[in-house]
């Protein structure tokens, strides 16, 4: 009997569509089922889940189940569990792979525990070995790639995105099946009253921005002067992440500074951490700004496809290998060009005007 697998995705914020990231995973699940000559299912939940449904429903599952219903709208651990839950016994299947979003990553591990199985997070790549499914995944701040295989079924794997092609489908008309889940009244007790999240323009964090800016503590340090101009770089990388739509990041001398009584740039927080105990970002390009390119640093560059760096020091950890392009200049010089161009071409991308320099 052919092995089953189940796609797992729930509705975005805007109550029709799906997140970006289930598309990629809903790609993986595609190449696994080729490979395992497997039997697919797609399971969505959402308060409606007719757009979404339709949206993928040329992938060529055998059965598309759904939980929908105004109750399921909002994430919340109590009435996702029983909806996934509802849709894994549904399916029946082995090997249930889902995107990592913060709604999933809080839910899918209690629910590998009602259904007897296991679950394994923060995937990067599924393949087929001999018949037998395996997971790669990063440990120790990305230093080391692990293989994980398992024998316990059903077995749940949250992947990451920015891991796979995301699959690509003219939307068609979907057939499914709509799962009863009945929930108890102490299941929806919890509700969420309301969002608070920054202005757009104010948010630096930006995962699916094409570049990202990295600021090392030089930019807090006295500059040629003398003096520190923390004022002036704040206001520099602002104007730059404002007018090309780039992400921020921040190396750990950096952001540990807010901690030690120094002065820091005024919107860097831990949450924009790259490398050493931080985030592994992956952008199509990378530009580091008074960084010293040391190892934990360039570690978490490692899924950044072109990195770039400016530092004033020829001698500096990027200088030996670990950048494709190394500008050795003044950062505050350079941002107040790729300023200037950025304001003189509208709309233009941070990469043109890097070109430019």
């Amino acid at each position: 009997m052919a092995p089953k697998i189940l796609f797992l995705a729930h509705v975005s914020e805007d109550g029709s569509t799906l997140p970006k990231a289930a598309f990629e995973v809903l790609g993986t699940a595609l190449d696994l089922t080729k490979q395992l000559n497997a039997a697919l299912a797609i399971g969505i939940v959402g308060s409606s889940v007719a757009a979404a449904a339709e949206s993928i429903a040329a992938a060529g599952a055998e059965r598309i189940l759904t939980v929908s219903g105004p109750e399921f709208g909002q994430p919340r651990y109590a009435t996702d569990a029983a909806a996934v839950e509802a849709l894994c016994r549904a399916s029946a299947a082995e090997l249930i792979v889902a995107p990592a979003t913060s709604r999933f990553m809080r839910v899918l591990p209690g629910v590998a525990q009602r259904l007897g199985g296991c679950a394994d997070s923060h995937i990067t790549a599924l393949e087929v070995v001999d018949g037998e499914t395996r997971a790669t995944r990063w440990f120790y701040r990305q230093r080391i790639e692990g293989v994980i295989r398992r024998d316990k079924r059903p077995w749940i794997l949250l992947l990451d995105s920015g891991c796979h092609a995301a699959w690509t489908g003219t939307p068609g008309t979907a057939k499914v099946e709509e799962i009863s889940v009945p929930l108890p009244p102490a299941a929806t007790r919890t509700t969420v009253t309301g969002i608070r999240a920054p202005k757009s323009d104010a948010q630096t964090i930006r995962p699916d921005a094409d570049l990202l800016l990295v600021a090392g503590a030089g930019w807090t340090k006295k500059q040629a002067d003398g003096k520190p101009h923390i004022s002036e770089a704040e206001e520099l990388i602002l104007g730059f992440l404002h007018a090309s739509g780039a992400s921020l990041g921040g190396s750990k001398s950096l952001v540990d500074q807010s901690g030690e009584n120094q002065a820091v740039l005024q919107f860097m927080t831990h949450l924009n951490q790259v490398g050493q105990t931080g985030s592994t970002p992956r952008h199509p390009k990378g530009l580091s700004t008074c960084c010293h390119g040391e190892e934990p640093h360039v570690v978490g560059w490692r899924f950044i496809n072109e990195r770039r760096a400016v530092n004033l020091d020829p001698n500096c950890g990027w200088a030996r290998g670990k950048a494709d392009v190394l500008y050795v200049a003044d950062a505050f010089e350079v941002l107040r060009k790729l300023n200037s161009l950025l304001a003189e071409r509208s709309p233009i991308h941070a990469e043109a005007a890097l070109q430019g320099v």
